[in-house]
């Protein structure tokens, strides 16, 4: 099968010619990962209301507003000369939306589906209480139209963005007629769309007392569900970190998931503009529970931090492939008509001075297929170890 899964996909938001967000699997995160926070937690942790390398794009936009021009254009023309690839500028509305999206909330039907070879749109899942789970479609159930376009062999961008109505600007309480297939059986459902929230951090037991957590976004409150997780898991049980596919997020969130497998020390360092800081866990971690972490080419950014700082310290075995390499961090800074630049400010290291901005991290062992199988051996040694 190809193409990305469609869940919560954002609309299209300005980055040059490509889209500014990277999303993976179900949720939110992306290029504007390597978040400390919301809004007020991104200022807080650079101590500085305005970073410095902002000071081109904000001037810019000054000047297009005192001309009476658009600052947000003149802010988009500054960040796409820069060559800076993770800068962005958005709307009000679509930083909002972004924000929303990293609480874990979302606007759309709640359904998850993806593209076949043969350009079919299956649903993969239906969030339960969704307004689609209540009209009682199915996964394996076929997308055949959306507001009465055929989205068979559309690219699964067009089609997130009919879902979510983005050429009406539709919001909750919008409908949204979708024509469906089960077997030979055709039909249509008219939904509203509804504001939606999903779980970044589900949790699966598997044999021998293993326990899967996967975290498919650093959202808010997701580094406390890991510690929750855990702390629910068989005691002496493996515990598997299930970091594919994790865009990033917020990265207090992933330091407080490292908090949970670290006795304190570092996780990290990082600069901004030139100004070293030290991310650290929490002590009282759990540090003798066998773990694995699993990534893939799409663990990026806060992702990569947490597995940076897990391979450093001698606490996880890491399996999997060699992950993205977005080894920076955005912040934010309002300009004259309410739009937001963010960008490039400075990058982070693992503990033991790595740099991951695009190199990536390679894992201890490399796997492709079967990877959480692997894992689940690598676990079963590990234990007989202890």
């Amino acid at each position: 099968m190809s193409g990305r899964d469609l869940f919560c996909q954002p609309r299209r938001i300005r980055h040059g010619a490509a889209l500014t967000l990277v999303f993976a699997s179900v949720l939110v995160a992306g290029a504007a990962t390597g978040s400390f926070g919301g809004s007020d937690a991104k200022q807080s942790s650079t101590e500085s209301a305005v970073p410095a390398g902002h000071d081109d794009v904000t001037e810019a936009a000054e000047r297009a507003m005192a001309d009476g021009k658009s600052p947000m254009e003149a802010a988009e023309r500054a960040v796409s000369r820069s060559g800076d690839r993770w800068s962005a500028v958005y709307s009000q509305g679509e930083y909002e939306e972004l924000e929303e999206a990293l609480d874990g909330q979302y606007t759309g039907v709640g359904l998850s589906a993806r593209r076949e070879s043969d350009g079919r749109i299956e649903v993969t899942r239906v969030q339960p209480g969704s307004p689609a789970a209540r009209a009682g479609i199915r996964k394996g159930d076929l997308l055949r139209r959306v507001d009465g376009e055929d989205v068979t062999g559309r690219p699964v961008t067009e089609v997130v963005s009919l879902l979510r109505g983005d050429a009406d600007d539709a919001g909750a309480g919008s409908r949204v007629r979708l024509g469906l297939q089960r077997g030979t059986q055709t039909w249509t459902e008219v939904l509203r769309r509804a504001r939606l929230s999903t779980d970044s951090v589900t949790v699966r037991r598997l044999a021998r007392g293993i326990t899967l957590i996967k975290v498919t976004a650093f959202t808010k409150g997701s580094g406390d569900r890991v510690r929750d997780a855990v702390d629910r898991a068989p005691k002496g049980g493996g515990i598997v970190l299930d970091l594919r596919g994790n865009s990033g997020g917020f990265v207090a969130e992933a330091v407080t998931a490292a908090s949970v497998f670290l006795d304190g020390g570092l996780v990290g360092t990082y600069d901004v503009d030139g100004d070293q800081r030290v991310l650290r866990a929490e002590p009282g971690g759990d540090t003798t529970r066998p773990l694995v972490a699993l990534v893939d080419g799409g663990t990026m950014s806060a992702a990569e931090l947490l597995t940076g700082a897990l391979q450093d310290r001698g606490r996880a075995v890491v399996v999997g492939t060699r992950t993205f390499g977005k080894g920076s961090i955005q912040m934010p800074s309002r300009l004259p008509d309410g739009s937001v630049a963010e960008l490039t400010v400075g990058h982070y290291r693992t503990p033991a001075g790595r740099g991951v901005d695009g190199r990536g991290i390679t894992p201890d062992l490399e796997v492709d297929d079967g990877a959480l199988q692997r894992a689940e051996t690598v676990l079963g040694g590990l234990g007989d170890a202890s």
